[in-house]
């Protein structure tokens, strides 16, 4: 062989070879990946959003029915509270000035006790009145006292003090406007009005 087979052949080899290191193998594609049938965590996920949504409206509803039984459960007491007020909440009267305790009033004096006690957020004001005879500033005395001795006799059954305040308004609040002793005897009273 010649030498200048030899370079021909050494050419010829050399880019042979630099061709085919210069040229990569292309990479494997990889395999698409299989679907996923996601339909299954679809519903899954949608089932427990409509477990969650059902539980909160049930809670909600339970939550109404609760407050809704306490406000009716309310009234009732506001409605078993006012009865009881209007009946054992009446006057009590007094004999021509004065202003003790009349023997057949003791009882309705005893029944609103028992009020007071049966209803310890109540709060009573007593009213003081009297009949037209007198002077005003005599009345407005008369009927202190009288609502004192009404307070006074109300603690001795147990009633609280600090729950019963007192008022007079004398002879400027009748019943009654004759000029005779029964409606006199009307007004010569003490009235109970529940205070808030």
């Amino acid at each position: 062989m010649s030498k200048s087979t030899i370079v021909a052949a050494m050419l010829v080899a050399g880019m042979s070879l630099s061709l085919g290191l210069g040229c990569k193998k292309p990479e494997p594609v990889p395999a698409p990946k299989p679907k996923v049938d996601d339909s299954d965590a679809r519903a899954r996920a949608e089932t427990e959003a409509r477990r969650k949504a059902e539980e909160e409206a049930r809670r909600k509803r339970e939550e109404q029915e609760r407050a809704e039984k306490a406000r009716l459960a309310d009234m009732e007491k506001a409605k078993a509270f006012q009865r009881a007020a209007e009946a054992a909440l009446k006057d009590i009267h007094f004999d021509y000035d004065q202003s003790d305790i009349k023997p057949e009033d003791k009882a309705t004096l005893q029944g609103i006790a028992d009020f007071m006690r049966s209803y310890p957020q109540a709060k009573l004001q007593v009213e003081g009145h009297c009949d037209e005879r007198g002077t005003v500033e005599y009345n407005i005395s008369l009927g202190d006292r009288r609502a004192a001795s009404t307070v006074n006799y109300l603690v001795g059954l147990g009633s609280s003090r600090d729950r019963c305040s007192t008022i007079s308004y004398g002879k400027e609040r009748p019943l009654c406007t004759d000029p005779d002793e029964s409606c006199w005897s009307r007004n010569r009273r003490a009235h109970f009005v529940l205070r808030k």
